[in-house]
């Protein structure tokens, strides 16, 4: 029965790599003479690690050949199906089996990201004992999806998608293997069929195996007996590129910077692809648009104030219209923005707030008071209104006393906030005659890791 359920598995679990000779790619890793090869060659696995990245690179493979070659008992369970009862029947086992055998037990959890932090808080102490040495497969990012206290007990080795030549060898084992793929069958794999697989699996061996195994098995034979896969039966067999976006997920935060990133960077090819991404793979246009305001506000600003203009037209159009033809609003907007002079000047705002925490609490200048509530009292007395004055300007006090000179704001030479620095420069030199300001203070820039901690402050 065994051998019946592995000789009608899918090509890709056939064809999976028994051995580190077999296993393809990720030489970073396990290359010859790597640190996770001499550990599994020499069946020294006795620290826990977490094998992260895409989808069919390898890392249940690995695990598997791990399980091949160790004399440890080695145990299996998805984090989708197994939960604490599970864990907790294989840890008693797994103490037992020490006792008795003196045998250690390693425990590859599949999915490990999908289980919550109680789960993983109940593997915790087990992993520190001894009890178990963990493998962990995940497809997230660990440091985000796995506890603290876990990460710290393992070693992350990240995996990659393979290349385009590694896709080819698979393919090409899987045609010659005549036990476990189709080398007793007569097949023609056209070079250009060839080249579409690779290209289009994206790096991920299920991928490719999968459309290989559906284009032969989908294809009958000539009247000599001869399977031929052209490149018209490729493209049947594997349409669409596989797009990797789970909304959730690495591939959702970094494609959304990287498409951040290139209407910063004054790139609209760049932008248009990113966003062809995010809209192909499903994502929320309302997402992307929400960031586009953002930008428009962070990153243009008065370098040309219609960006934030044109950002939330858009947003209410799409509202207004939805798919699929909202996405014209969207890819203008996108292309504004890329095209659009660039500020970051109204991050003057945080150095302000850096002032006000390091600074404290300041009273308002009695001038500048409410003089509706107050006025008996002096507030407001000995403002000057502006509009009464020529140039509707007039040089007086506005910051804390301790404060003047200071200088937040230090407008960009781009676009429209050009011609604010002009008007700018006149009134802060009238402001410093009138007030006797012998010096101003020109406030640094903050890190990006200082801003940073003011917005969660903010939050």
């Amino acid at each position: 029965m065994q051998e019946r359920m592995k000789s009608e598995a899918p090509l890709a679990a056939r064809m999976r790599p028994r051995t580190l000779d077999e296993y393809l790619g990720q030489d970073h890793i396990i290359g010859e003479g790597k640190l996770l090869r001499r550990a599994i060659e020499a069946d020294k696995l006795f620290s826990s690690i977490i094998l992260w990245g895409p989808p069919g690179t390898g890392k249940t493979t690995l695990a598997q050949i791990i399980a091949n070659t160790t004399r440890s008992h080695f145990v299996t369970i998805s984090a989708i199906l197994a939960g604490k009862a599970d864990l907790r029947a294989i840890i008693e086992e797994a103490l037992e089996r020490r006792r008795l055998y003196n045998t250690r037990t390693i425990l590859f959890v599949d999915e490990v990201h999908r289980w919550n932090k109680a789960q993983q808080d109940a593997l915790l102490p087990h992993v520190e004992s001894g009890a178990v040495t963990l493998i962990g497969a995940t497809t997230e990012n660990p440091y985000f999806e796995v506890i603290g206290a876990l990460i710290s007990r393992s070693r992350i080795f990240q995996l990659r998608w393979l290349t385009q030549e590694e896709t080819g060898i698979l393919i090409d084992r899987a045609l010659a293997d005549e036990t476990r793929g189709y080398g007793g069958k007569r097949i023609i794999l056209d070079p250009e069929a060839r080249t579409h697989l690779t290209e289009v699996a994206g790096g991920d061996a299920r991928n490719a195996l999968n459309a290989l195994e559906l284009a032969v098995e989908s294809t009958q034979p000539d009247a000599d007996g001869v399977i031929h896969i052209t490149l018209d039966v490729a493209q049947e067999s594997i349409q669409r590129r596989a797009v990797l976006y789970d909304k959730d997920g690495d591939a959702h935060y970094d494609t959304i910077s990287a498409f951040i990133k290139s209407v910063r960077g004054s790139d609209p090819d760049a932008a248009l692809y990113w966003l062809a991404k995010m809209l192909y793979a499903g994502e929320d246009p309302r997402f992307i648009l929400r960031r586009l305001v953002i930008l428009a506000g962070e990153d243009i600003g008065l370098a040309d104030p219609l960006g934030l203009v044109v950002a939330n037209a858009a947003a209410q159009a799409f509202d207004f219209i939805g798919l699929p033809e909202g996405i014209y609003p969207i890819v203008e907007a996108t292309l504004y923005l890329a095209t659009a002079p660039k500020s970051n000047s109204a991050g003057a705002y945080f150095k302000a707030v850096d002032r006000l925490e390091k600074e404290g609490q300041v009273s308002v200048p009695r001038h500048l008071q409410d003089s509706n509530r107050d006025a008996a009292t002096g507030q407001g007395k000995d403002y000057l209104y502006p509009h009464e004055s020529e140039g509707h300007f007039v040089a007086q006090q506005y910051l804390p006393k301790r404060l003047l000179g200071t200088y937040f704001y230090q407008p960009s030479q781009e676009g429209y906030e050009a011609q604010v620095t002009a008007r700018l420069q006149l009134w802060r030199e009238a402001q410093r005659a009138a007030l006797g300001i012998e010096r101003y203070e020109d406030v640094p820039d903050l890190s990006e890791e200082k801003i940073q901690e003011i917005k969660r402050k903010i939050k």
